[in-house]
């Protein structure tokens, strides 16, 4: 019986060990600046409120269009933090047979889902901050960076937008951001 008892302990104590060693290792594995890993959102910094948007390209040989592929697709996750229609269809199907023996049935089920989104945004301020590759796969990570202060000056300049336009913009982008950040506060 304590020979029992014994190999039990062991046994909890080596699945204990493992377990924190493969959580371990996994976290030692993040390579890359801390952005890479946090991503797209709104952020409160120090010098005031700002959107991220985070571009990952990989898997093309030519530099320059890999770099400038995570540029615009950093740059299209600040816009759709900025603006997305969504569009999203779901159908959804179940059914239940019986017939003759009211203890056997039969159930079918059939579920779809649809989903389509549309970003269209102008960035007047988003700028590219930086860039990360990735040594194993060579990967490329691009930082698109909108400062939600110099985006409200920006659209102050901004003399061909209609007055009212300009303000429900401004309005928004503010409305927009406190939103997000709420979010981001809310996750695990």
């Amino acid at each position: 019986m304590k020979l029992k008892s014994a190999f039990l302990i062991l046994t909890v104590l080596f699945a204990g060990l493992a377990l924190m060693t493969g959580c371990s290792s996994s976290t030692r594995h993040m390579k890359g600046p801390k952005w890479v890993w946090k991503g797209s959102g709104a952020f409160d910094e120090d010098a005031g409120k700002v959107f991220y948007g985070v571009g990952i390209a990989s898997g093309i040989k030519n530099r320059a269009l890999l770099r400038s592929t995570a540029d615009n697709r950093a740059r299209v996750e600040v816009a759709k933090v900025l603006e997305t229609y969504v569009a999203a269809l779901a159908k959804d199907y179940m059914a239940s047979t019986t017939a003759g023996d009211m203890t056997a049935s039969s159930e079918e089920q059939h579920v779809e889902q649809a989903l389509k989104s549309f970003t269209k945004a102008t960035l007047h301020g988003a700028t590219i901050v930086d860039h990360w590759v990735d040594p194993d796969d060579g990967t490329m990570f691009s930082l698109c960076k909108l400062d939600l202060a110099a985006f409200k000056e920006t659209l102050d300049n901004y003399r061909e937008l209609d007055g009212k336009v300009r303000d429900f913009v401004r309005e928004n982008a503010e409305r927009l951001h406190s939103e997000l950040r709420d979010m981001e506060r809310q996750r695990p």
